[in-house]
């Protein structure tokens, strides 16, 4: 399992602690990380003055913050849809399909539940 990345706060307390005369392996013990981990923080804080961490690339999302209005309105005018019927609708009006998990998350973030009505067909 990969752990997840250390906040610019432990980053800072570990560096400065190297800084203040406490051995890199001392540091790394205390901190639960890798002393090659420490080293690297103290070559960044050299090279850019900061240790604080650096934005991280990835794949674009393809339902954007600034579209979510659009899937409220689009989850509002067919709340009985499935996953795989929003999928289709998205792709329809914004020219990218987004797979059944993106879907379900972006919808999960937006706190919005596809609950279906037995009744309606």
């Amino acid at each position: 399992m990969k752990r997840p990345h250390a906040s610019d706060d432990v980053r800072e307390r570990a560096v400065a602690a190297v800084e203040a005369g406490q051995s890199v392996a001392d540091v790394a013990k205390f901190f639960g990380t890798d002393p090659s981990t420490i080293r690297r923080w103290l070559r960044q804080k050299r090279r850019t003055g900061s240790v604080l961490t650096r934005p991280r690339s990835g794949r674009p999302p393809l339902i954007k913050p600034s579209q979510e209005a659009d899937l409220r309105d689009q989850v509002a005018d067919q709340p009985d849809a499935t996953l795989a019927m929003h999928c289709v609708r998205w792709e329809a009006k914004h020219g990218v399909r987004p797979g059944l998990s993106t879907m379900s998350r972006r919808l999960r973030k937006l706190g919005l539940t596809l609950k279906k009505d037995p009744d309606r067909a």
